[in-house]
């Protein structure tokens, strides 16, 4: 997603401005050319070469130093940038740009460009809770550009309140969603669905799965990042959703079945990458079953078929987690379910099961072709997988 892209990196005087070479250095990392643009206020806390040994790139700090060049640095940088990001942002930087000032380097580059703007605030509690300030925020936003945070927690005074700089995760994220406007699945609405359910047995038990939700959480990274406004519904998973999309939690099949029904509808695809137990305990104890001689025997009911009620013009797409008969079995699902496509994998391959960054999927569509994918990242398989949602929304 940043391979080759300009981006714009404003620093401004917050003790915070040390967490702007982390995103220098994952934006550079991804393949961006970062031009970074210090305040005289923000080399005092970190020094320009930081950031030049990160982005092997001359950092911007003067109006009127020399150049090496003919371009007019301010209006060069403006119009190179695909993404301005100004992080750490001050209230006093938030003023400035809010009334449109012009006195430096950097709000010469801001004023002048017309790419996106993503602003991350960082202050005082006393300071972003300030009407003033919430006033500039909102003229900025009512502008168009893109207002990231604060975050809550303890402050460089000793106080707790919002005025944290967000998590470097959730600026990058920020980017990928300006980034991806453009992309082939911008203006699409997908509901992709990942982790394992949950089945209660009693208040400390459950059935369920080996399911880590690695593979729906890179769909929904994967869709964001090339333009689509996702709901992600996942059951219980090892690892934090990804930021930029709708999130919501579940834990029964049941509880997936009504979240999906219910976002399923309007929406441009379905991609059911959960891992939805296929049966439940007819009752769930509301008190923990004791240890005792004997045996236990548990009466078991079926779950719902979520994605055999999903109906409407919308793209269908099924996982099979096989351990046998991967292209008999993922068909007849294919055809049962009335799907698209349907993504196969073999779970009891170590390096394609769960619980792993990598997988090696077949994909047959409804014709019955059958792709053969080799052993790739699941970032990867998400984006082959996302090919062909596109693909296909193009087509209708």
């Amino acid at each position: 997603m940043f391979e080759g892209k300009s981006i714009v990196l404003g620093v401004t005087g917050s003790i915070s401005a040390y967490k702007a070479v982390d995103i220098a250095s994952k934006l550079t990392q991804g393949g961006a050319v970062v031009e970074v643009i210090m305040t005289e206020a923000a080399a005092e806390f970190v020094a320009p070469l930081s950031f030049q040994s990160i982005t092997h790139r001359p950092v911007h700090t003067a109006m009127f130093a020399p150049v090496t060049d003919f371009d007019i640095e301010h209006v060069a940088l403006a119009e190179r940038a695909d993404v301005l990001v100004i992080a750490p942002a001050t209230a006093n930087t938030i003023a400035r740009l809010a009334v449109g000032l012009a006195d430096d380097l950097f709000s010469c580059t801001v004023l002048s460009t017309r790419a996106p703007v993503i602003i991350a605030p960082a202050m005082d509690v006393g300071m972003y809770q300030n009407s003033v300030t919430r006033e500039n925020l909102e003229r900025l936003r009512s502008r168009g550009h893109i207002i990231v945070g604060p975050a809550y927690g303890r402050l460089a005074s000793g106080l707790e309140g919002m005025g944290r700089l967000v998590e470097v995760g959730e600026i990058l994220a920020a980017i990928h969603q300006v980034l991806g406007r453009g992309g082939d699945l911008a203006g699409r609405r997908l509901v992709i669905s990942a982790g394992g359910t949950q089945e209660p047995i009693d208040p400390v038990r459950y059935i369920g799965n080996y399911s880590s939700g690695k593979m729906g959480y890179a769909l929904a990274e994967a869709a964001r990042n090339r333009g689509g406004e996702v709901t992600l519904i996942t059951a219980p998973a090892a690892i934090p959703p990804p930021l930029g999309v709708e999130v919501i939690q579940v834990q029964t099949a049941t509880q997936m079945r009504q979240a999906v029904i219910e976002k399923a509808a309007g929406a441009d695809a379905l991609i059911m990458a959960a891992a939805v137990a296929d049966y439940r305990p007819e009752v769930a104890a509301e008190k923990k079953i004791k240890r005792r001689p004997g045996r236990l025997s548990i009466e078991l009911t079926r779950t719902p078929d979520i994605l055999g009620e999903v109906s409407g013009g919308l793209i269908k797409v099924g996982f099979a987690a096989e351990s046998e008969e991967i292209v008999e079995n993922a068909t007849r699902k294919l055809r049962d379910k009335g799907l698209d496509f349907i993504v196969a994998n073999d779970i009891t391959s170590a390096d394609s099961g769960f619980a792993v960054d990598t997988n090696r999927v077949i994909i047959i569509d409804r014709n019955g072709k059958v792709d053969r994918l080799p052993l790739m990242l699941k970032s990867e398989v998400a984006d082959k997988i996302l090919d062909r949602v596109a693909g296909l929304l193009a087509g209708k």
